[in-house]
């Protein structure tokens, strides 16, 4: 137990040297994203993908959020499902799929919107999942808490062997930086079919920088 605790210390200490580093880069007029970057080894993605949603502790960002309902809902950007309809156009499915960074609905409606929207939601990565993103009521509560989640969720979809994630911006805290990439980190190994032994390195940049690699 000590060992893997004394890891993480050090895990911890690694990455606030890397974060130093990373701000002694040259200003830029926009704040930058900070990217964590996780290079896999004995990882075949084919084989093992990982398609999972993280809640971390510090939000990165509030996501555009829109929801397929029954009805017309306050509380969320809404596509009714008797809009549905004008959507037989993929042309207009495709840009409400970029208009929006996250998709939820009814559970009552996912066979039409799989049906309607599926062809492009699903490359998109945007299907809305029961993992995060698929209710059985809309109602206020229900729809508040969610997008809550939505918010504070990042998701890990590998597609090669790495994980590739947005994890803040530069103008947050180190501290709260650094929690967001141990709760990715630990995430990982938890979820990966041979923990560690997956992980090669671990490499944090801004969005104009270099990265900088660090070993666990």
């Amino acid at each position: 137990m000590w060992k893997v605790k004394n890891n993480m210390a050090e895990l911890k200490e690694d990455l606030k040297k890397a974060l130093a580093e990373l701000r002694k880069s040259e200003e830029r007029k926009f704040n930058q994203s900070v990217d964590l970057i996780i290079n896999l080894k004995k990882f075949d993605p084919k084989r093992n993908s990982l398609n999972i949603f993280v809640q971390v502790p510090h939000k990165v960002k509030d996501k555009k959020i829109a929801a397929f309902l029954e009805s017309k809902n306050k509380n969320v950007e809404t596509i009714s499902a008797e809009e549905f309809r004008k959507y037989s156009d993929k042309k207009e499915i495709d840009k409400l799929v970029k208009s929006y960074d996250f998709f939820i609905a009814q559970a009552s409606l996912m066979p039409k919107v799989a049906a309607v929207f599926g062809r492009v939601l699903g490359p998109a990565g945007k299907m809305p999942s029961p993992q995060l993103g698929i209710i059985m009521n809309a109602d206020e509560k229900t729809i508040s808490e969610l997008k809550t989640k939505v918010n504070n969720s990042i998701k890990i979809r590998t597609k090669e062997p790495s994980i590739k994630v947005c994890i803040g911006k530069q103008d947050m805290k180190d501290e709260e930086l650094i929690e967001n990439i141990l709760t990715i980190y630990n995430s990982a190994l938890k979820n990966l079919p041979k923990g560690k032994d997956n992980i090669k390195n671990i490499e944090i940049k801004f969005t104009m920088t270099k990265p900088q690699k660090i070993r666990v």
